[in-house]
């Protein structure tokens, strides 16, 4: 097929099947006389596999770990539950990230009930303040990186 069709089948844009081929995630597919590329469907399974992994939201990095003992069949899978407990401790990380961040927007929200003018609005006299302490102090006051991401490789 070709990456149209795979795409179509996948559900995954064109440019995403490209940057995990670019990313080596997916093998380089055959290419036609008219340098088409040609997937096969190892190519659609690996893609699923891939985008199961994303939507775990996984890395490329271990995705690539997993696609490693994916091919290699025979081997002890000790690492790969490592790595998925790793990941569960990253993601029980953001979660505590995420529950701060919701009390801190619930904190300013509680400084305006509406109301009056944007000239006399909490929330914003709030953030201006919060704007002018990070400034002063090089900083990003109370922002969460990386809180729907982990910060790291993501896309697709």
């Amino acid at each position: 097929m070709k990456i149209g069709e795979l795409a179509r089948a996948a559900a995954t844009p064109v440019e995403t099947i490209r940057y995990y081929e670019r990313e080596q995630l997916l093998p380089a597919p055959a290419r036609t006389d008219g340098n088409y590329r040609i997937y096969d469907d190892s190519h659609a399974q690996r893609l699923g596999f891939i985008r199961r992994c994303r939507s775990l939201d996984m890395t490329l990095d271990e995705i690539r770990v997993l696609l490693r003992f994916r091919d290699a069949p025979g081997e002890d899978c000790g690492e790969v539950n490592r790595l998925l407990d790793d990941h569960i401790g990253h993601v029980a990380a953001r979660i505590a990230e995420l529950r701060t961040l919701e009390k801190q927007l619930k904190a300013l929200r509680e400084q305006c009930r509406g109301g009056e003018s944007a000239q006399h609005c909490g929330i914003l006299h709030e953030l201006d303040t919060a704007a002018l302490a990070a400034e002063s102090l090089g900083g990003h006051a109370g922002h969460v990186h990386g809180s729907l991401h982990g910060g790291a490789k993501r896309p697709g």
